[in-house]
């Protein structure tokens, strides 16, 4: 069970930030992993009053606020637009719209949970996190720090062009997934995300000569096995190492072609 002993909405992230530095304390996101802990939190300290509950759109890039629900995410229409629907296809499965009404874009990244659909995609799209003390750090860096006791305020997504996939393998429908892939094609390369493996997500390269002379079938397949030849899978409950290789492999040649047919 859950134990709070004091309950703080913050005023300003100085005060956040603050009340923080206390270990015994936590930040409170969408409150639905964290009340499933059996834990005592000294304060949990909200940050609702702080405005981090909007999208932000610029010339360059969508600036996120980390009280933005996942059902914002979904619903948003120039996230759609710029990702052919990714956003709303990496969290459509995740329970059910209640659920995503309450659960947040900050608590998902922050957390780095493995089976984390939302990190797998933003790691794709080559995602900054904003952090109060800490300035602006790309999501890649930030996912592989150890938890710090920092405070989240924004996810910033750049305009970038180009075309990008979100395939995930679940069980049944609104299960964690058993394994996650965001592909992102754009001028620079090929950036691939694949997590619940079942670690966090993390990007991959492949071998990028594979698709040198442009996505198809056969290519696509190549780069799939090449990607899986590269990702260290594990075991659960859900799936073994070798059925996640193997549906790797499915997934980023799917992603590909998905991209390839949204050119």
């Amino acid at each position: 069970m859950l134990t709070i002993k004091r309950y703080v909405r913050a005023q300003s992230l100085d005060e956040a930030y603050t009340l923080c530095q206390k270990r015994a304390n936590v930040v409170l996101g969408g409150m639905l992993w964290l009340k499933t802990q059996n834990r005592t939190v000294d304060t949990a300290i909200d940050l609702s009053d702080l405005g981090l509950d909007t999208i932000e759109e610029t010339p360059e890039a969508y600036r996120i606020g980390v009280m933005v629900t996942l059902r914002q995410l979904e619903q948003h229409p120039g996230l759609a637009a710029l990702t052919r629907g990714a956003f709303a296809e990496s969290v459509c499965h995740i329970v059910g719209v209640q659920f995503r009404n309450l659960a947040t874009v900050g608590g998902s990244i922050y957390g780095r949970f493995g089976f984390s659909d939302v990190l797998t995609l933003f790691l794709a799209l080559d995602a900054a996190v904003e952090l109060h003390h800490g300035g602006t750090v790309p999501l890649a860096e930030y996912a592989a720090r150890p938890y710090e006791r920092d405070i989240l305020t924004h996810i910033v997504v750049s305009k970038q062009p180009g075309k990008v996939a979100y395939l995930a393998q679940r069980n049944i429908s609104t299960d964690f997934p058993v394994l996650t892939c965001a592909v992102a094609v754009r001028a620079d390369g090929v950036r691939c995300a694949i997590g619940a493996r079942p670690m966090k997500a993390q990007l991959y390269t492949g071998d990028p000569a594979l698709l040198a002379g442009g996505i198809t079938p056969e290519s696509a397949a190549a780069f799939g096995e090449s990607i899986a030849a590269e990702v260290p899978f594990g075991s659960n409950l859900r799936a073994g190492a070798d059925y996640r290789r193997a549906v790797c492999k499915v997934l980023v040649r799917r992603a590909l072609l998905a991209c390839k047919e949204d050119a």
